[in-house]
């Protein structure tokens, strides 16, 4: 059995299928028609086959560095083959999609088991930061953990009262900033009454900073040495929540986050079937940080864990007519 079959027949198998598939379902689609012109002319892994398979990349969003990267490794697989086929050219690119991803090992999210875990949650504004809290404070519920909810984004209008709103749905404490209070006083605020409390769990909606903007994402820095000192560690979890949609933008968002508060991983949202997948590899080739958990709808159930084999499966899915 082929790599590409083998990682179908498993998605097939998981409760999550249907998800994934729907929400992958763009990419998905972008691979199977490229796939069909591909295998129409393929006669070998030449020049272009090369340029046709960089355009599919391109258009799944997985970049120019990372797509010459694919196509260099696949280069230098084909060279140690005797025969090839099509079949078996996709199920080498579906393999080096997954080596580059698992480059180097990803750790496990954080928890402190002695004490309070705090969890910061940053982006830009629109990336979903707020909903995807409430999401994660739903999902650590269920696994009977006492979360608290610091609602730090107090420049955003609204943003308090919808953390808020979240927290009496979920019947979960949410320690609420006043209108352009300083973020970082809310947090060590937050953290000392979670404490104070008996929480497990503490998880930051922090301001919503855009990149380009160095003094703001001097915030997030600050916000970052607020934990240490509260804590007297660095926050367990800092994620970037990214919005699936923005693309390449992505990727430059995940940059500079990533420079000034050393990021842990990433959450990509909005993954409704009409964003694309692909930045999921450049920015584990690029900057090395994982994707922990993936946005497919509205429901309070609906942020998944990543999963490699099932995401490049949802990928390969509709290529029917290769495999």
């Amino acid at each position: 059995m082929g790599f590409i079959s083998a990682i179908k027949e498993t998605l097939s198998r998981h409760k999550d299928s249907g998800a994934y598939l729907s929400g992958f379902k763009k990419t998905s689609s972008i691979f199977r028609s490229h796939s069909k012109e591909l295998s129409k002319n393929f006669k070998g892994v030449n020049d272009e086959f090369l340029e046709d398979l960089t355009v599919m990349l391109l258009e799944a969003d997985v970049g120019i560095e990372t797509a010459d990267e694919i196509c260099h490794r696949l280069v230098g697989k084909v060279e140690e083959k005797f025969f090839i086929t099509f079949n078996s050219t996709m199920d080498m690119l579906f393999e080096i999609m997954a080596d580059i991803y698992n480059e180097s090992s990803i750790a496990p999210l954080k928890f402190n088991d002695d004490g309070l875990t705090v969890i910061l949650l940053v982006g830009v504004n629109g990336s979903g930061k707020t909903t995807t809290a409430a999401k994660l404070c739903h999902r650590y519920q269920q696994e009977n953990k006492k979360v608290m909810l610091v609602a730090a984004d107090t420049f955003r209008a609204g943003a308090v009262d919808q953390l808020l709103t979240w927290g009496e749905r979920l019947h979960a404490p949410c320690y609420a900033g006043k209108d352009k209070e300083d973020p970082s006083s809310v947090i060590m605020d937050g953290i000392s009454k979670a404490k104070a409390d008996g929480m497990d769990i503490v998880i930051c909606d922090t301001a919503g900073r855009l990149q380009t903007k160095i003094n703001l994402m001097n915030e997030l820095n600050k916000m970052s040495r607020v934990v240490e000192k509260a804590c007297g560690h660095k926050a367990d979890q800092t994620l970037l929540v990214l919005d699936a949609t923005t693309g390449q933008n992505g990727l430059s968002q995940a940059e500079l986050f990533n420079e000034t508060t050393s990021l842990d991983g990433i959450i990509l949202t909005k993954m409704d079937g009409t964003a694309k997948g692909g930045i999921v590899l450049p920015i584990k080739h690029k900057l090395d940080l994982p994707v922990y958990y993936i946005g497919l709808g509205e429901g309070m159930d609906d942020l998944k864990p990543f999963d490699l084999n099932d995401y490049l499966a949802s990928l390969a899915m509709e290529m029917y007519d290769v495999y």
